[in-house]
């Protein structure tokens, strides 16, 4: 196997160990998870959530070694690519959501930001 391919399983299986912590984490909260992996035609949404008043959460989770280099990992292009798959899953349902991130890092707990960019912002 190609050093590349390795790498990339290896980046696979922390995705999915970060998304297990970030559903952890937001269960724990009273969150309700709606869907992991959400793909759409304009991408894919790591989680979608419900808060306890029904909002709609958008989640984007980074599993990085520590949280500038996790918020960095959004960008403006990734965020509207979210934002457009977001509104691809709404389509017809009018909610009130919002898009969250949450941060995974070594030897802490998962940080979740709420509300960490807007639409309006992006588009």
């Amino acid at each position: 196997m190609r050093l590349r391919q390795l790498r990339g399983k290896a980046a696979e299986k922390r995705g999915r160990r970060g998304e297990l912590f970030a559903v952890l984490l937001l269960v724990c909260k009273g969150y309700r998870i709606l869907g992991r992996r959400v793909k759409t035609r304009a991408g894919e949404i790591d989680l979608i959530a419900q808060t306890l008043s029904g909002l709609i959460c958008f989640i984007e989770v980074k599993a990085r070694p520590d949280e500038s280099l996790a918020s960095e990992a959004v960008s403006l292009r990734q965020r509207a690519r979210i934002v457009r798959a977001a509104g691809l899953y709404l389509a017809g349902k009018p909610r009130r959501y919002r898009f969250d991130r949450v941060s995974v890092l070594p030897g802490r707990l998962p940080r979740h930001i709420r509300g960490a960019w807007r639409a309006e912002d992006v588009l």
